[in-house]
């Protein structure tokens, strides 16, 4: 029997572990969930114009691109939980096993029982011994023998209760299995209506590659004016610190304890840091990659593109002080927020709700994301992070 408790020991804690697995894939797969009805509400309101354009497809990008994982996580599920059906179907034939044994030996000791009791009584046993320590020991057997005869009828009992337990749990995980595979082939489906979708897409807008090379020229030089802004920022800070070292009497400037404090808390908060908007997608991601439509044409993205609805407001990642609020030439503004060493950078707002030198909370409204009309109502809010004149990606910075 030792065994057997230190077989189910072992197995309690290997279903614990998958338990907290099982939580951790299910949470995940109902936050990916939560993004793909996002993403669908934005195409949805991107479908009422039925003009293909490259906003359209990186969302529908991102749609697929989060419905693959969503496949991914339920596979992940599915084999955790072939894995408690194997445990428990293993458990059941082990028990039962034992069940048996158990039965066996005590069918036995009633048989033992009954064959001597007919050859003497209980009484005439112990009165029988040969001195009062005897008796006492040959009563003391008799107590034992009776109560090791109950728990063994209660430890049959308790098995029997245990095996129709995990039957009902082989039970319900094979049906849990079985929606799961339901649900996977259902995804598929719609997986391969996107994927439809968007190849249809992709064919007809690199049939507009005139347009699409002038946006990616006139992006470039909105970047160019993003990072001169930065630059300029970065130049009067040093200028300052040259000045305050000089009056100082020092060789070099140190960081105030303000600006210090304000680095060192928004570097403890690496991927914590709240969204810029309370909702949206990911529709382009930081550094260089190719071009979603153009052909051997690579793009460079100093932050991120985050898609959202119509009317969203862009908000501080984290406290700090508002350093520049300019507008970008030919587009909407541009906010630059410095957190001690860091600086974020919002860009494409209107009806900015901040002005330079403001000290600004963390998720403080900044702004009113533009939207595009000319692009069927695209709206995304271009953010960056950088640390002093070193691009960061923000995807490494805020929140999963």
């Amino acid at each position: 029997m030792r065994s057997i408790l230190l077989l189910s020991v072992f197995l309690l804690l290997t279903v614990l572990g998958n338990g907290q697995s099982l939580d951790e894939l299910r949470k995940k797969k109902q936050k990916t969930n939560e993004q793909i009805k996002y993403t669908t509400r934005l195409l949805e309101e991107a479908k009422k114009n039925e003009k293909k354009t490259l906003n359209k497809y990186n969302i529908l990008n991102k749609q697929i691109e989060l419905r693959t994982s969503l496949i991914s996580g339920i596979n992940s599920e599915v084999g955790v939980i072939e894995g408690f059906i194997d445990q428990n179907a293993w458990l059941v034939s082990s028990l039962n096993a034992d069940l048996e044994e158990l039965k066996k030996e005590y069918a036995n000791m009633i048989v033992f029982a009954q064959r001597n009791q007919t050859n003497y009584s209980k009484f005439l046993f112990v009165l029988s011994s040969n001195s009062f320590n005897q008796a006492y020991k040959r009563l003391m057997y008799l107590k034992q023998y009776t109560e090791y005869r109950k728990k063994q009828a209660e430890l049959i009992q308790w098995m029997r209760d245990l095996i129709q337990l995990k039957v009902k749990n082989l039970e319900r995980q094979r049906t849990e299995k079985e929606t799961l595979l339901q649900a996977k082939k259902q995804e598929a489906n719609q997986l391969n209506q996107e994927k439809r979708q968007q190849g249809q897409y992709l064919t007809s807008l690199q049939q507009k590659q005139k347009e699409f090379e002038k946006k990616l020229r006139e992006q470039q030089r909105i970047d160019a004016q993003l990072s001169r802004e930065i630059q300029k920022i970065i130049e009067e800070e040093i200028q300052k610190a040259k000045k305050k070292a000089k009056e100082t009497g020092k060789t070099s400037y140190e960081m105030t304890p303000e600006e210090k404090l304000a680095s060192g808390q928004f570097e403890q908060n690496k991927r914590r840091l709240p969204w810029p908007v309370e909702r949206g997608v990911i529709t382009d991601h930081f550094g260089v990659h190719q071009h979603p439509v153009l052909k051997n044409i690579q793009v460079k993205n100093n932050g991120v593109d985050i898609s959202t609805a119509q009317g969203a407001k862009a908000r501080a990642v984290f406290a700090g002080e508002v350093s520049r609020v300019f507008v970008v030439t030919g587009g909407n503004y541009a906010v630059i927020i410095r957190h001690g060493k860091y600086l974020t950078v919002y860009s494409n707002l209107v009806n900015v709700q901040v002005k330079s030198g403001d000290k600004v909370a963390i998720k403080q409204t900044i702004g009113t994301i533009g939207t595009d009309n000319e692009d069927e109502g695209k709206t995304v809010l271009k953010f960056q992070i950088w640390k002093e004149n070193v691009k960061l990606d923000p995807e490494d910075w805020i929140a999963r």
